[in-house]
């Protein structure tokens, strides 16, 4: 096995900007490009190889045929061949809708999927950019259907201006939006479900309103979210990773450097990912696997390397994550 490139899987949505395209150094000429999926295993949009013997494998037939070797003995005795983790950028021209995410055990109840605990870094964010987590006030289910109903919904949820290097994590019951101009990294468990609550009325390409799902997500919604700020404080420390995040559902550190740093992964039983959001850096395994990792551009190491070597081109800085 050896480190893995994937093609992105770019969205064009309702929403999205015209960030994602020049940030990945993508020969594309796509307008409104809202995400792009890096690494993915969602049906219908899987993540396929770029390099090496395996181009062309999807990342489901990467699971089914290198098993623990690939994602490690737990992750392949805790998932089977379901890779766990769903990681892209999002590029908010415009506001997305006010969303809840179900967790593991509604989510498998109603749609046979994993639930949806996810978490954003900030990338970048055009001034007045803001980011909505969870409530400013605590509110009752009749309150959420009364406000739902006549349009004031946004008005008891927590609002926050954001900056690049800005952390929130987003358990699955916290009601979000992600605001225009924010350019974010996701990562989250690997699920496509998500309940619409409010989608300040607008239409589709044919002149529809977008579907809502208020009923669906009145039993996802955790209604005690209540918080003066949802923002996952930390202290960037240069040259030496830092955790960001610690969850059940996956760990995410922040490496901001320009020295050479080396990671023992001899006692991790994962698979690790990097997404590299500034800077250039080359990568080199400890079976001398060497692979060049740019802004944009996003890496798989599998559970079967033991360390990597990160020399940094300049300054570099790199999201790790891992199950």
């Amino acid at each position: 096995m050896y480190p893995l490139k994937f093609e992105p899987v770019l969205k064009q949505t309702l929403w999205g900007g015209d960030k994602i395209i020049p940030f990945k150094h993508l020969n594309e000429n796509l307008p409104n490009v809202g995400e792009s999926w890096e690494v993915s295993a969602v049906e219908g949009s899987e993540s396929v190889v770029a390099n090496g013997a395996d181009k062309g494998l999807t990342l489901p037939e990467m699971v089914r045929k290198y098993r623990e070797e690939l994602v490690g003995e737990s992750n392949y005795a805790r998932f089977g061949n379901q890779f766990p983790l769903l990681v892209k950028f999002i590029d908010a021209r415009q506001k997305l809708s006010i969303q809840v995410h179900p967790g593991d055990e509604l989510a498998k109840k109603r749609h046979n999927s994993f639930g949806k605990n996810e978490m954003w870094y900030v990338v970048s964010a055009d001034e007045g950019a803001t980011l909505i987590s969870g409530f400013s006030k605590q509110i009752t289910p009749k309150e959420y259907k009364e406000r739902v109903h006549n349009g004031t919904f946004d008005e008891v949820l927590q609002t926050c201006a954001i900056r690049p290097g800005d952390v929130f994590y987003v358990p699955a019951g916290r009601v979000h939006g992600i605001g225009a101009g924010a350019f974010v990294v996701e990562v989250q468990q690997s699920s496509d479900v998500t309940y619409r609550i409010y989608d300040y009325n607008r239409r589709d390409k044919d002149g529809k309103l977008r579907e809502l799902h208020i009923g669906q997500a009145m039993d996802a919604i955790n209604f005690s979210d209540v918080q003066d700020d949802f923002r996952t404080e930390y202290e960037a420390v240069p040259n030496e990773p830092v955790e960001i995040l610690t969850t059940p559902y996956f760990s995410v550190s922040l490496y901001d450097m320009t020295e050479d740093i080396t990671c023992d992964y001899s006692e991790l039983d994962s698979f690790v990912i990097f997404v590299c959001i500034e800077g250039e850096c080359r990568m080199v395994d400890d079976a001398q696997n060497e692979i060049t990792l740019r802004a944009g551009e996003t890496v798989l190491f599998p559970a079967t390397t033991q360390s990597v070597n990160i020399i940094p081109e300049g300054k570099v800085k790199l999201l790790e994550a891992y199950v």
